[in-house]
């Protein structure tokens, strides 16, 4: 049975839509910027209706390339991970946003909680390792929730802290905090994870380590994301 496309009821082509998403989710841009942008290229759309194709097209995009990234990361052996959590401001309330990235900085899971204790940090590492496993090394701060975390799934050998071990995944939320500030904070907490779980997917497939390519490898691996991403 054949497969019935996303775009068959829209009268826009699906080349403007991956256009438009790619925009306003890669990069620090508001929703207006976005239909600036567009009309300079003689697309005349609304900033309502990029907010539309965003929220319907946004975790169809996501989860597309997270599938084959997953695929591509479970053949490789999960050496170490670092966590961490930020606060964020939904409404005027602290929340906390918890991140999981690899040793080459690839953004494996982020998970909003409106808690920072031992249970919100068992839902973000069981759902971590539900989805690539055990590493051989899981860095974190010296919060106590991670050790008693750690303790009850059985991985507390494999904790590691230090002062400066981290810093992969701090590095990691300066593009988020970016976002927030452009979007101007967030309204809703459904909002914001389904918000990191698109930006992260699209960070991982745009984030070509430049300061660690050669121009003529980075030029071509920024090729391929581009045209990986047209022809999804």
């Amino acid at each position: 049975m054949t497969k019935r496309s996303p775009f068959k009821y829209f009268k826009s082509s699906p080349e403007i839509i991956r256009l438009a998403v790619m925009l306003y989710v890669r990069f620090p841009l508001s929703l207006r910027n976005v239909e600036d942008l567009l009309h300079e290229r003689g697309i005349d759309v609304s900033h309502e209706t990029v907010r539309f194709w965003w929220n319907r097209f946004g975790p169809m995009f996501a989860s597309e390339i997270r599938r084959r990234r997953v695929q591509q990361l479970r053949a490789f052996s999960p050496w170490q991970w670092h966590v961490d959590e930020v606060f964020v401001k939904i409404n005027g309330e602290r929340h906390y946003l918890w991140r999981a990235v690899d040793h080459e900085g690839e953004v494996l899971e982020s998970v909003v909680t409106k808690r920072r204790n031992k249970r919100a940090a068992l839902k973000m590492l069981r759902k971590l390792m539900r989805g690539y496993g055990q590493p051989e090394v899981l860095v974190t701060d010296r919060f106590a929730s991670y050790k008693a975390a750690l303790r009850e799934i059985g991985c507390e050998d494999r904790q590691a802290c230090g002062r400066w071990l981290n810093n992969r995944v701090e590095n990691s939320h300066l593009p988020f905090r970016r976002r927030e500030r452009a979007m101007q904070r967030f309204r809703r907490m459904r909002s914001l994870q389904k918000f990191v779980a698109v930006h992260s997917s699209v960070f991982n497939h745009f984030n070509q380590d430049r300061g660690l390519s050669k121009r003529d490898h980075f030029k071509l691996k920024r090729t391929a994301a581009l045209a990986e991403w047209r022809g999804q």
